[in-house]
């Protein structure tokens, strides 16, 4: 399975957060959104989950 990863910097903040969170994708998804809901101010929904797990990349293999 493929981690997935979610990236402040792609999204633009007044704080310019620049947090780079990686792992499983429900793993990330939650940690994610406590963040959104922490730093950002965001309403702890379901929309926001979805929203998430929407913007998730694929983790760039590291290199062996």
């Amino acid at each position: 399975m493929a981690r997935k990863t979610a990236d402040c910097r792609e999204f633009p903040s007044e704080s310019g957060c620049t947090l780079t969170i990686a792992g499983e994708e429900e793993e990330v998804v939650r940690a994610a959104s406590m963040h959104a809901i922490d730093v950002h101010g965001h309403d702890d929904t379901p929309e926001l989950r979805d929203q998430i797990r929407g913007m998730l990349k694929d983790e760039a293999p590291v290199p062996a």
